[in-house]
């Protein structure tokens, strides 16, 4: 697992570079708010209001979900974050509410310090996922919420095929949403909502929505 994992890091910080590469910086950046906006308001009934909280965006990429949570006291953590310091698209100036961090999400060390964590794109992105769902639920509060987005297979047949002949580099993790779902079920948290965000012709992709059990 670790070779596929460096090898994803490595066509992560590329496919940036392709698919940025003739964006214009300003029009991205509030493009990638609104997007991060809108998809905030389709999940807000399983959240409480998103102010004056403590939050983590785990794996935030160049343009994370940090961009929308002003009004929080926000960490944004990506272990690419001195890759994307090359990227135009990357200013941080613009979100002094946010303090970077470049760690990998298996390195987080934080305990009950976050009331939200959003951990998107990124799981299925990981060296160790048992690991990084432990980090994850170990740095919630009691009652904290966490909300994952990830592609998660569908098809049966297809998921062995990706596992064993990978046919997405990016993505080293390969699983469907049940066993997704069951990792948080294992680590005291309650899945609130399960909410399919888009179909794809191989992937489903999801956002889950979920919260710690207080002791």
């Amino acid at each position: 697992m670790k070779w596929k994992w460096k090898l994803a890091q490595k066509l992560e910080f590329a496919w940036w570079q392709r698919y940025l590469r003739n964006k214009d910086t300003g029009a991205y950046l509030e493009w990638k708010k609104r997007y991060w906006q809108e998809l905030l308001a389709k999940i807000s009934t399983s959240l409480p209001h998103i102010n004056d909280l403590e939050v983590l965006d785990a794996g935030c990429g160049p343009a994370g979900i940090f961009l929308a949570l002003e009004g929080n006291r926000v960490d944004a953590m990506d272990s690419l974050l001195d890759k994307y310091q090359l990227l135009p698209h990357f200013q941080p100036e613009n979100a002094p509410w946010t303090r970077f961090r470049k760690i990998s999400l298996e390195e987080l060390d934080e305990t009950e310090k976050y009331d939200i964590i959003f951990c998107m794109n990124v799981i299925n992105h990981v060296q160790d996922i048992a690991l990084c769902y432990d980090k994850l639920a170990a740095a919630l509060k009691p009652d904290g919420y966490l909300v994952i987005s990830t592609d998660a297979h569908r098809n049966r047949f297809l998921k062995k095929i990706f596992q064993m002949i990978p046919g997405d580099m990016l993505h080293p993790v390969q699983l469907d949403i049940n066993e997704y779902a069951a990792f948080l079920n294992q680590r005291n948290m309650s899945v609130i909502q399960q909410l399919l965000y888009k179909r794809e012709p191989v992937f489903d992709y999801y956002i889950t929505t979920s919260q710690k059990k207080a002791s």
